[in-house]
């Protein structure tokens, strides 16, 4: 899976195969989240709306929304809270301010309690209307009141000199009559630069108008994040977490799972591969006490990353893989044709392959008799339908972290039997030099598989029923096993 895309299947398989892990990781989760609920309490957000009247431009909205929060305001804001402790710098990250449609700032307040929330939002509203009628007013200037009316007049006052001068001025051509036309060109001119400033003036006053649109209602509800999103943030997190770590790991995985791997790994060929029923196994993961006890509960003693198994067909079919692999077997080995089968200590699946490989090459004889008997590799028990006796089959199981195999009696090498996807190269590897190591030539390599048996096992032979006495523990003894 560590060169595979990561498809929806393999996020399907994490959450039925790791229900329960994901189900306690989704409980924790919840509980932290809770946690930062109570370590961070409720807070409360009110809102209150100013209108400000006339014809605003855009950067003219957002200048006044940049003075609803700035440092200026948030101080008187503080001193009309009167809350000791409490200064414009400690309201900064408590206060925001936004425009909306129609010409409308809201500025909200955030505080522990609803009440706080609602006299905050409305001192802020308070505070920023008096600071900008200020900033238009221009402080203590009295002649910015009374320039409309001074224009005004001024305006009154140029109409009824025009009039005059031109009911006086002489309608020909002389020096005086173009003076007279002259002054009244510029009179004229004043008048309107009289009125500009006139209309000015007026917007001037008409901005610094705003108008608070009634006090911030008060909230009913907790500002986000609330204690139940928090308690549902933290339980999806941690389950996404989970598939995360997941998937991370069988990303990282360097198990072999392909044929030419494995035979790279080994240094053999691969003469086939078998089918081995999907039963579960009555062989739990090794290990005792509440760790063990632990992973059982959680689901995470067995893996998750194995393809599900396909459907096979009836026992008779799979049985003509093995007797087909014995028959490769004996076409590959000299006239003693005994072999050393070695399986990885812990592989299940492998074990029981080997199990069915020696029942399908009519071996009888125990690990205390190598043989049956005879000792020169010719006897070892009928063939079962696979022609002749002349294939004789030990097990060992090997453990991978120190792998040691017994010295060479007289078998004709090894056949490592094991199942993809379980062992990394580098375990494989040591598999190899141990057995090269004791004398043996790995002759080749059976690949094991589960699949889903679709018929009962036929009630002639068990082949689970010889495990017990075949597969057996290799020792560093180099005795026979």
């Amino acid at each position: 899976m560590s060169d595979d895309t990561i498809r929806l299947v393999t996020i399907g398989r994490i959450f039925r195969r790791r229900r329960r892990l994901l189900a306690v990781l989704a409980v924790v989760g919840a509980l932290v989240g809770y946690g930062a609920s109570v370590v961070f309490p409720p807070r409360y957000t009110a809102s209150a709306s100013v209108l400000l009247p006339g014809q605003w431009e855009e950067r003219e909205l957002l200048t006044q929304v940049e003075i609803a929060t700035s440092s200026s305001v948030l101080d008187r804001v503080a001193a009309a809270l009167g809350r000791p402790g409490v200064s414009g710098a400690d309201l900064r990250d408590r206060v925001s301010a936004k425009t909306t449609d129609g010409n409308i700032i809201k500025v909200s307040g955030t505080d522990d309690t609803p009440e706080g929330a609602q006299q905050l939002s409305d001192r802020l509203a308070q505070q920023f209307v008096a600071f900008a009628a200020r900033i238009a007013g221009g402080g203590t200037d009295t002649d910015a009141a009374t320039a409309p009316a001074a224009l005004r007049q001024k305006v009154v006052e140029t109409n009824r000199r025009i009039t005059d001068l031109a009911a006086a001025a002489d309608p020909g051509q002389t020096v005086e009559s173009v003076q007279a036309r002259t002054v009244l060109q510029k009179l004229s001119t004043g008048l309107e630069e009289a009125m500009e400033k006139l209309e000015q003036a007026e917007s001037a006053t008409d901005k610094s108008g705003l108008v608070v649109m009634g006090p911030a209602p008060r909230p009913v509800g907790e500002a986000p994040p609330t204690r139940i999103q928090l308690i549902i943030a933290g339980a999806l997190l941690s389950v996404l977490l989970g598939v995360v770590g997941h998937l991370v790991a069988a990303r990282s995985n360097r198990r072999t799972r392909t044929e030419p791997e494995i035979a790279a790994a080994l240094g053999s060929v691969v003469l086939g591969t078998v089918d081995v029923p999907g039963e579960r196994s009555g062989r739990r993961p090794e290990g005792s006490g509440p760790g063990a006890l632990i992973r059982r509960l959680l689901g995470v003693d067995t893996r998750w990353d194995l393809p599900t198994p396909r459907t096979s067909g009836d026992e008779a079919s799979r049985r003509i893989r093995y007797r087909r692999l014995c028959a490769r077997l004996r076409d590959r080995l000299p006239a003693a044709r005994r072999l050393l089968v070695v399986v990885p200590d812990g592989d299940e699946i492998a074990r029981r392959a080997a199990a069915h490989l020696v029942d399908e090459a009519g071996s009888d004889h125990t690990p205390d008799s190598p043989s049956d008997g005879s000792g020169d590799g010719s006897g070892g028990g009928s063939g079962g339908g696979s022609g002749g006796g002349d294939l004789t089959l030990r097990v060992v199981e090997v453990p991978v972290s120190r792998p040691m195999v017994p010295d060479r009696d007289t078998e004709s090498g090894a056949l490592v039997v094991l199942s993809a996807g379980s062992w990394t190269a580098g375990e494989l590897t040591g598999i190899a030099e141990a057995c090269a190591d004791g004398g043996y030539e790995i002759v080749g390599v059976v690949v094991a598989g589960t699949v889903l048996a679709r018929t009962k096992r036929s009630a002639g032979r068990a082949p689970d029923d010889a495990a017990p006495a075949l597969a057996v523990r290799g020792h560093a003894t180099g005795e026979p096993v």
